[in-house]
């Protein structure tokens, strides 16, 4: 792999000795079957380089008990060397002044001419690669059963009327309209995905990321939360607690028609040996505004070191993530594009190259918005409230003005 030779400059900064057995910890939620065969191209490459690696998975796909283990690790000043982080997370940390940085081989290898912009707003932090990007996914899709339409003889829904019009057909086919899973993440990604299908672009920026209180309590959320109750009412009694990925598999086994979810969801359904088109089709949501395109940004943030065999293992954890041959692997298992623009994308699916089609029409149409479910819109005290009131309409039958409610007084309680 090309770029990891440019490691051979930065090997002077240990001695022979010194890195005889270099390490690097990676706490991270990517658990399930198609998560795990992703980061295994940026752990093969990192033992490559005689580098071992010690995996430190912790299960939630969400990553709130990741954050939670987190804190645990840095309470006593025992951080891992690099974290699965997102957003404003990544921000926060780096203005702590808890993450080291690898600005020289970054420097090296021209990560700036080769990462977009969007992209580097959540890696390089007040002018330092703290973190390290692997992949950008899209939040608002929609994951289809081929077998479940043709069950019912239906077209794949392009509105939001559509979608719903089909629930009584399924229901009376006994497959489940909208495969779910009951927790508190799933359902906030759900939710922005819904804002950005009913209100488009304009209206997710002012709420979401302006959060403006007359868009948070106007007619177009009562919208939103009305589609909402309506997708409430679609999911089975046993989604309660259920992990994502149980959720997909009940799309990919054609028990449902049909999930919400970012698209980390497809590379479940490439780890089953679906093909895209024939057995499964991702959608966008269906858009009744404009054409919006919400993005996360997923990187590995490296921790302070002093420990020159340490920061040894956090550059060769770095170049493996950026070189561009792993990139590619590690997308075509995750389900996402490549975090850099430079590589060659002919190897991936119908479904990554729609994805990186849209991504580039929409940045370049100023209609590509940051995601505040994975907190890169807002921090994690506001997403964590807006969560909570998000969670608390999808687990009960509060009516969609009372929803509006809750979730406008949660923001600004939490501003």
């Amino acid at each position: 792999m090309r770029h990891l030779s440019i490691l051979a400059a930065f090997a002077t900064l240990t001695t022979g000795a010194a890195l005889a057995e270099p390490s690097v910890e990676v706490m991270h939620c990517w658990t399930s079957g198609g998560e795990a065969a992703a980061l295994g191209a940026v752990r093969d490459a990192v033992v490559a380089q005689g580098v071992a690696w010690i995996d430190a998975p912790i299960a939630g796909g969400g990553g709130d008990r990741a954050k939670t283990a987190l804190q645990a690790r840095i309470a006593p000043g025992n951080p891992p060397a690099a974290m699965l982080m997102l957003g404003q997370n990544i921000i926060d940390r780096a203005n702590e002044g808890m993450l080291g940085n690898v600005d020289a081989l970054a420097a090296a290898q021209g990560w700036d001419a080769v990462l977009p912009a969007a992209v580097q707003e959540f890696a390089k932090i007040g002018g330092h690669y703290v973190s390290v990007p692997t992949i950008v996914q899209r939040t608002d899709m929609m994951w289809l059963s081929v077998a479940a339409f043709d069950a019912i003889g239906a077209e794949y829904p392009g509105t939001w009327a559509g979608f719903n019009a089909l629930a009584p057909a399924f229901e009376a086919a006994r497959i489940i309209p909208l495969a779910h899973g009951g927790q508190a993440w799933q359902e906030a990604y759900m939710f922005e995905a819904v804002v950005a299908g009913v209100g488009g672009t304009d209206f997710d920026r002012q709420a979401l990321v302006d959060l403006d209180d007359a868009a948070l309590r106007g007619p177009q959320m009562l919208d939103v939360f009305t589609q909402m109750a309506t997708l409430r009412d679609m999911v089975d009694s046993n989604a309660p607690g259920r992990d994502w990925n149980l959720a997909t598999a009940m799309v990919i086994n054609g028990q449902a028609a049909a999930q919400i979810m970012g698209d980390w969801a497809k590379g479940e359904f490439t780890n089953a040996g679906l093909v895209p088109g024939t057995d499964y089709v991702c959608l966008p949501v269906p858009k009744d505004q404009g054409d919006a395109f919400v993005y996360l940004v997923n990187s590995l943030s490296l921790f302070s070191q002093t420990d020159p065999d340490q920061i040894h293992a956090q550059e060769v954890l770095a170049s493996a993530i950026m070189d561009p041959a792993v990139q590619v692997a590690f997308n075509i298992a995750k389900g996402a594009i490549p975090a850099r623009t430079d590589v060659d994308v002919s190897g991936l699916d119908a479904c990554a190259q729609a994805t990186l089609a849209a991504m580039a029409s929409n940045d370049a149409g100023g209609t590509a918005v940051p995601t505040f479910a994975g907190t890169h819109a807002a921090n994690a005290a506001i997403v964590g409230a807006a969560t909570d009131a998000i969670t608390e309409f999808c687990n009960s039958d509060m009516m969609p003005a009372d929803g509006v409610t809750l979730l406008a007084d949660s923001i600004a309680d939490a501003m």
